[in-house]
């Protein structure tokens, strides 16, 4: 599978979260797949889903899903420290590890050579680091929700991208809706 396929088949779980998602394509093709308020769209700031989706999580007691990508989390790397030393129960952390930088062009990532990511998570201290295939993403992504402990997900999957057009909603209304969802 690759991430679109990935995000198609979680769409109905996602749909009931506060979720944050990675710049360019993720953010993309989750607005194709199933546009929400809920969903906050990157559509710039690499490496900051998992950051913004943290903070978001200590300010509010709803559960927030933060989706990244390898690339991302391999540029920001200080998220995973700052994860495992402010555990929010409400927070879950899809990396989706596809080996490569998905939005620019496909250029493979040290994830998808020898750099382990869910190594990296739990030398940082992530303690509930959890490592699936691309098939079983629905259901681990439904058993870290159901444990409502801070979770790392590591999502193996192909990598690969579908054309698609640009989000042309403007960033303050995604911002907008975003927030009235987080309070609402």
């Amino acid at each position: 599978m690759i991430r679109s396929e990935i995000l198609r088949d979680i769409a109905p779980i996602l749909r009931d979260q506060l979720v944050v998602c990675n710049i360019g394509l993720p953010s993309q093709e989750l607005h194709m797949i199933d546009d929400q308020p809920t969903n906050f769209y990157m559509l710039g700031t690499m490496g900051l889903s998992s950051s913004i989706g943290l903070g978001l999580a200590l300010s509010q007691p709803k559960t927030v899903i933060s989706i990244d990508g390898d690339g991302s989390v391999l540029t920001n790397l200080g998220t995973l420290p700052t994860i495992a030393n402010n555990v929010a129960d409400n927070y879950i952390l899809m990396i989706i590890d596809n080996g490569s930088y998905g939005s620019t062009g496909d250029q493979p990532t040290y994830a998808g050579m020898k750099t382990k990511l869910e190594k990296v998570a739990e030398a940082c201290g992530c303690e509930n680091v959890v490592v699936c295939q691309d098939v079983d993403t629905g259901k681990t992504l439904q058993a870290a929700l159901d444990s409502k402990k801070m979770t790392v997900i590591v999502v193996k999957c192909d990598s690969g991208n579908i054309k698609l057009p640009v989000i042309t909603m403007d960033p303050v209304v995604i911002r907008d809706r975003f927030m009235k969802a987080v309070v609402g």
